[in-house]
């Protein structure tokens, strides 16, 4: 099942995908164009961490002429970074080289500590769509990111679907692809990462306990290409959703709708 929230006549809303239309939970069927996307995240009393893993595909390692790590290089993000699709993220005035991250996000969705390999999968809700925006200009030592380059608001934009894990067979093998203005300028495949998905759920799990609504990025495979104002930048993983995003200039108030973290 492909699941959403969005904000609909003043209200925030759950809902369905339902032959290219929205289920509202309340029952209405309503069409896509007339909601306000919101990250498609379960709601959560506590805030969400958002786990951004460096460097995990072997090409993009060659791209930027690093080594593949030896253990995952993961950076926290804050909640504020998140954004619907259809939002805008603003690029900073000074930034010469902006760039987006096509990356498969894995939603947690329970309590996990200490999880084995072999479990791990019992431990995701869901998959979604992220597009994690850098600004290279702002890196200090390369890896991993600080927080002006990787942390700013409005510059994770993520859905617009969570799909629940027993509807992806093989997350391990789904094609992914990042389009600027209707032109394809990265491809890669899930098959590709450093580190597998239950390998980063096990090695999380293993000095920090994971909650439901939690959320790891996984990485992203070469192709990457700066961004400029008025840019339509779509990510689309197979299977999992096509997710819009639009940059704007650094005198512009970002949209994002309701609340970023959902």
């Amino acid at each position: 099942m492909k699941r959403a929230r969005v904000a609909y006549l003043g209200a925030v809303h759950d809902a369905v995908e339902e032959e290219g239309r929205l289920r509202l939970a309340d029952g209405r069927l309503i069409d896509e164009s007339a909601v306000v996307w919101l990250p498609p995240l379960p709601t959560t009393t506590r805030p969400r961490t958002i786990f951004a893993v460096e460097m995990n595909y072997t090409d993009y390692s060659k791209e930027l002429a690093f080594k593949a790590p030896d253990e995952p290089l993961v950076f926290v993000k804050g909640p504020g970074t998140l954004v619907g699709h259809r939002g805008e993220t603003r690029r900073p005035a000074d930034a010469t080289y902006m760039h987006y991250a096509c990356e498969l996000a894995v939603v947690i969705g329970k309590t996990a500590r200490r999880v084995t390999r072999t479990d791990a999968y019992e431990y995701v809700q869901g998959y979604t769509v992220a597009n994690d925006y850098l600004v290279r200009d702002y890196l200090e030592n390369n890896y991993p990111p600080n927080l002006r380059a990787a942390g700013r608001d409005a510059c994770t934009p993520l859905g617009p679907w969570l799909v629940d894990a027993a509807d992806v067979r093989d997350p391990m093998n789904l094609r992914l692809r990042t389009l600027i203005n209707g032109g394809i300028t990265q491809q890669g495949s899930t098959r590709d990462m450093v580190f597998d998905i239950r390998f980063l759920i096990a090695y999380l799990s293993a000095f920090m306990t994971l909650f439901a609504g939690d959320v790891i990025l996984t990485g992203t495979p070469d192709g990457l290409v700066g961004v400029q104002d008025g840019d339509e930048v779509v990510t689309e993983i197979d299977g999992i959703g096509r997710l819009s995003n639009t940059i704007v200039g650094a005198s512009s108030v970002p949209y994002a709708p309701g609340s970023r973290h959902g």
